[in-house]
């Protein structure tokens, strides 16, 4: 009877006072469940909350034991990891080392967009159930920053159902895993209807479930919805509790509401324009040549946008103007280099008479047709326009826009790019070294296929220098580079705003991935 009651006392303890839905809105669905598809904002605010990795962050944002109980360094070539025991996956299926070598091999294949998570890691080795080594093929002295985005799957499920790789995401090839998951996190997929609704159900198997930060919310419906106006108006009348993403505009006017509120923080996301960098010939640009490849037309570039007009109309206020690609938030961000070119129209007009467009030239600029972004990519191109580089703006929906700028077939651009692992390699490497489009991740993201010698050589010291101070130095080695080659425009870092109910209880975090499982609701 004493076992019984003690049973009772955990069950108790274990649930939720008052488990609450929360109804939540979003611009953007996420394009795909496979967790080592594609490395996007919407894709990753499901697969968060439905895989889990070996370590997590905890809600300060520090790296804690997940799948992995502890973790050590028998010698200079292996991590090895002890697993938590009796984690099951929402199927049922029992979680071992061979999910998490299933995984590694998963990740660090060519179609997948998330090697970056196991950057230096050659291979994964199974020691016994519940142990398992990672073999380095060189050091990586912030090896946990990476794998805090690294997700595993059930090798089970996975041969089970033909998804042994990653989904083709650059050629839209389409997969159960890109309609269906089977993690071992806080949520299961109850329902996908894309572009319509998501369920997700809280799993009641989950390891974490007793965790004294868990939240109350039971189950998440997530529906995207792409009128500003209508997402808007759902918060307003409470057809919807959380809104993820509310139009800048109308965040003063919910402010006022006494039924919300609005939580607020710097995003480590940096918004930014690319250049083709590769081609000798621009596909979408003037009938010959490629203007960007001299510095002049880049430096030009930026002196003509209006960074701070473009916070003040476009965003609202919901911008910090900015030099630089490392979020200060991010580990190797230096304040010294954070600083652009100022705002002088002649002198962009000089430049490029300098560099042999003294008439301008026609370009197209690709961009998402969501706002505030699509409206950046309007305000922009009339300032471009003004100095002679005049802009044709082709807004395109997110299903159009990652692919095509995925595979390169861009002349100029705006993206956006967060921190993810919260140190500047990730940027680094990710963003800036010469594409190799293998399993080293290196310019996986480069997408105007931008190549320096010498940045790629910092970056590889920089992947793998224990000191900190020295490698420190080298971060701002190579961010001196970035400053003084232009390879990119970065615009401005954005503010996250997120809207809810009064009644909802959660901090904004730095990544504008929510936690459904720390959620509380009144």
């Amino acid at each position: 009877m004493r076992l019984i009651a003690r049973l009772l006392i955990a069950l108790i303890i274990a649930l939720p006072v008052s488990a609450k839905t929360l109804r939540f809105a979003t611009q953007n669905d996420a394009t795909t469940l496979d967790p080592h598809a594609a490395n996007l904002l919407p894709n990753a605010r499901i697969t968060q909350n439905v895989y889990e990795g070996l370590v997590a962050r905890d809600a300060d944002f520090n790296i804690v034991p997940s799948l992995a109980l502890s973790w050590s360094q028998p010698d200079a070539k292996t991590w090895r990891f002890k697993l938590r025991p009796g984690v099951t996956f929402h199927d049922g299926s029992a979680f071992t080392a061979d999910d998490v070598v299933f995984s590694v091999e998963r990740s660090l294949h060519p179609l997948s967009q998330l090697k970056f998570t196991l950057q230096g890691v050659q291979s994964a080795r199974r020691v016994d159930d519940l142990t398992v080594d990672l073999v380095m093929k060189e050091p990586n002295p912030v090896l946990l920053n990476h794998l805090y985005f690294m997700r595993i799957m059930s090798r089970q499920w996975c041969t089970k159902h033909g998804v042994l790789a990653p989904q083709n995401y650059r050629d839209n090839e389409d997969t159960f895993a890109a309609r269906n998951a089977n993690g071992t996190g806080p949520f299961k997929v109850e329902l996908r209807q894309p572009d319509v609704k998501t369920v997700l159900r809280e799993n009641r198997q989950w390891w974490n479930r007793a965790s004294p930060s868990r939240g109350n919310v039971s189950e998440v419906i997530w529906l995207p919805m792409k009128s500003n106006a209508t997402r808007i108006a759902a918060l307003l009348s409470g057809e919807v509790d959380f809104v993820v993403d509310p139009p800048v505009q109308d965040v003063a006017r919910l402010k006022k509401s006494p039924n919300l509120k609005i939580v607020q923080s710097a995003e480590a996301r940096i918004h930014y324009l690319g250049f083709d960098l590769s081609h000798d010939n621009l596909q979408y640009g003037p009938k010959s040549g490629n203007p960007f490849k001299d510095l002049r037309v880049r430096q030009a570039v930026v002196h003509a946008i209006d960074v701070n007009a473009i916070r003040d109309k476009v965003f609202r206020g919901f911008t910090i103007p900015t030099g630089s690609l490392i979020a200060p938030q991010v580990h190797g961000y230096v304040k010294e280099l954070d600083t652009r070119l100022p705002l002088d129209r002649a002198k962009a007009k000089r430049l490029l008479a300098e560099a042999g467009y003294p008439q301008g030239f026609d370009i197209t600029l690709d961009c998402l047709n969501t706002a505030p972004n699509s409206e950046l990519c309007q305000a922009i191109a009339p300032m471009l326009t003004s100095v002679g580089i005049r802009v044709n703006a082709n807004l395109m929906p997110i299903t159009t826009f990652i692919p095509k700028v995925q595979k390169a077939d861009t002349s100029f651009f705006w993206y956006s790019w967060g921190a993810v692992t919260f140190d500047a390699l990730y940027t680094l490497q990710g963003l800036l070294h010469t594409y190799s489009g293998d399993q080293s991740g290196n310019g996986d993201s480069n997408l105007g296929r931008y190549s320096n010698p010498a940045l790629d050589a910092l970056i590889a010291k920089i992947k793998v220098e224990p000191d900190k101070v020295v490698r420190d130095r080298l971060i701002r080695d190579a961010l001196e580079v970035v400053v003084r080659e232009l390879p990119v425009v970065v615009l401005h870092q954005p503010v996250i705003p997120w809207a809810m109910r009064a009644t909802v209880e959660i901090g904004a975090s730095p990544n504008n991935i929510p936690a459904f499982d720390r959620f509380r609701m009144r």
